[in-house]
């Protein structure tokens, strides 16, 4: 129980409907016991009757008075039931939206390593099936174990003061059940760890398949999956298979000992009856009515138990991921005006998870309204100072300064809210065309989608399309080609009108007309703003007011456009190679 105290402040949170949820399920359950009293006066009734100890008539009205308290008591009973449910299952639903929330708010702030290390289909799970599994315990397992609680403790005060001897043989058998119980759950515990460790997998690799199925289809290697994860599908079935083999003792152990229970109150009560140690036969027909009472509650015990270790297995899991500090952390409250002078001295950064130097000893300086593009080959840290830029990562040794502050001095939603991002891999949600482009700038007109994606130069293909801006897009954007999802990107980052621009190789796809005028016009919308331009292509560079060009995490060459074509290096064999392709193609 030690994982689920973090539910605790959820359950204080909703104390009052728990409260009253505990009244009503204690007063149905006193309304319940009507039943067994009325029906020994029932007994008791016909054995004066048969004695000819009543008339007919008062028998006949005893009759039906204990019958009209009777179903009267069990439509009142059945009502608090339903109120019973709708305050404490609700409550289960109030501490799963609370609890989802606070896990996916968690995933936001963890740090990229986070997301480098763990699997999209293992978060999946425990924000879906381990959340689901605990919300078991927040609502039908406390329900029960209330209304359990309730009736077993009213009952046997009423059973003892019926006949405390009888009631003494009845509930021999469960000191016996709580062993029982207490091994069982030790075990469904332990495979309830495991078999959610198999759904973790068994989701991780469909949702990867499903991201995949592109290249899943170019390879021809349908087959080859589908038997990887009938494999997978099969030892997640046998996981639980062995789960469901111990929680499949539970019942009948409990018919077995509810009925032992039976047995001894009609042999111990027969005896006490015959020996004139109770009253009436009635008493031995109340005795059994209570024990079946108590059958459903005792069988929930198991049930209960069950899905307590279950949910603790989960709620374990869960607590694995909301106890992770993020790396990168905001120490600043108050606003930060960003401006854009951008500094990077000495710096190094090195990533955890590959233990790879991809920048080492980095020294510029950007201004105010200038455009810095980064050159190199791949993996030599150019999408490096975008991430760095971006606070994404810390930095190892050195100073990334922005307004002569130091980045982590800053606040860091108002430093993310003054930079416009287009990553390499341009990312699309599942959503409408409008809706992407809109995700830079929430508040954004119609008007100010179609500007920014005529400067992207991606409107007129959008237009085309049957439902235009309205058009859903497939997941990642899968319906727009490679060019079309760079250009959205684009748009998306400019609508918004950041003070710094970061462009990482956005171009790479699209023709160099498409390009040139891209450029012209980011050229004029980022005026007064920071950009940086990362790329493979000379021309996206040229008409920077610097460039540098990066070789193994370093600085190899520094200045502008004029300057570097007359230098031997990186940079003049790029560009008269690309110009001599370019050549190639026009002629």
């Amino acid at each position: 129980m030690k994982e689920l105290r973090h539910l605790n402040k959820y359950f204080f949170k909703y104390r009052l409907h728990l409260i009253i949820g505990s009244i009503i399920t204690i007063v149905a359950r006193l309304f319940l016991l009507y039943t067994p009293r009325y029906v020994k006066k029932i007994f008791i009734a016909i054995e004066k009757y048969f004695d000819k100890s009543i008339s007919e008539d008062v028998f006949r009205a005893d009759l039906l008075e204990a019958i009209l308290y009777i179903i009267g008591a069990a439509i009142i009973a059945a009502i608090l039931t339903f109120f019973m449910r709708q305050t404490i299952i609700n409550v289960s639903r109030y501490i799963e939206y609370d609890l989802k929330n606070e896990i996916y708010a968690q995933y936001q702030r963890l740090s990229l390593n986070f997301y480098k290390q763990n699997r999209t289909g293992d978060l999946m799970n425990r924000i879906t099936e381990d959340v689901s599994r605990v919300r078991m315990y927040g609502g039908p397992a406390l329900m029960y174990s209330i209304n359990t609680l309730a009736l077993f403790v009213i009952v046997i005060i009423y059973m003892i003061n019926a006949s405390p001897k009888l009631t003494l043989y009845t509930i021999v058998p469960l000191p016996i059940l709580s062993v029982i119980i207490y091994k069982l759950s030790k075990e469904i515990h332990k495979r309830s760890t495991i078999v959610q460790e198999y759904l973790s997998k068994l989701s991780t690799y469909t949702q990867e398949s499903f991201s995949g199925i592109s290249v899943i289809k170019a390879y021809g290697i349908e087959p080859q999956t589908s038997v990887n994860f009938k494999t997978l599908a099969a030892e997640s079935k046998a996981k639980q298979i062995n789960l469901t083999k111990v929680q499949a003792w539970f019942f009948p152990m409990m018919i077995l000992l509810i009925g032992t229970s039976n047995l001894l109150v009609i042999y111990i009560g027969g005896m006490q009856y015959i020996n004139g140690e109770i009253e009436s036969i009635g008493t031995i027909a109340e005795f059994i009515i209570y024990v079946n009472m108590l059958t459903w509650p005792v069988a929930t015990v198991g049930w209960v138990t069950s899905i307590v270790q279950q949910a603790e297995a989960s709620q374990k899991r869960i607590n694995e991921f909301l106890k992770i500090e993020p790396e990168i952390k905001n120490t600043v409250n108050t606003q930060t005006e960003i401006t854009g002078d951008i500094a990077f001295k000495n710096v190094s950064f090195t990533y955890d998870d590959t233990n790879i130097q991809a920048l080492k000893d980095v020294n510029f300086e950007i201004k105010t309204g200038q455009t810095l593009a980064i050159l190199g080959k791949t993996g030599s840290g150019k999408s490096t100072i975008l991430d760095l830029i971006g606070r994404l990562y810390d930095i190892d040794a050195g100073s990334i300064s922005i307004n002569n502050t130091e980045i982590d001095k800053l606040n860091l939603t108002d430093l993310r809210d003054s930079i416009g991002y287009v990553p390499q891999d341009a990312f699309l949600f599942s959503d409408t065309i409008k809706t992407n482009i809109k995700f830079g700038k929430q508040d954004a007109t119609d008007d100010d989608v179609i500007e920014a994606a005529k400067n992207a130069q991606v409107h007129k293909n959008i237009i085309k399309f049957n439902k235009g801006y309205d058009t859903v897009l497939g997941e990642r954007g899968i319906t727009l080609s490679g060019g079309q999802k760079q250009r959205v990107s684009i748009a998306r980052a400019i609508i918004k009108s950041p003070k710094i621009l970061l462009f990482d190789d956005c171009l790479s796809a699209v023709d160099t007309e498409t390009e040139e005028k891209i450029l012209k016009n980011l050229s004029k919308i980022s005026k007064g703003k920071t950009s940086i331009i990362v790329s493979h292509r000379v021309s996206s560079a040229k008409n920077a007011d610097k460039i540098i060009v990066l070789d193994d995490g370093k600085i190899v060459q520094e200045g502008k456009h004029d300057t570097l074509i007359d230098i031997d290096g990186y940079y003049k064999d790029l560009y008269l190679k690309q110009l001599s392709e370019t050549s190639s193609n026009t002629s």
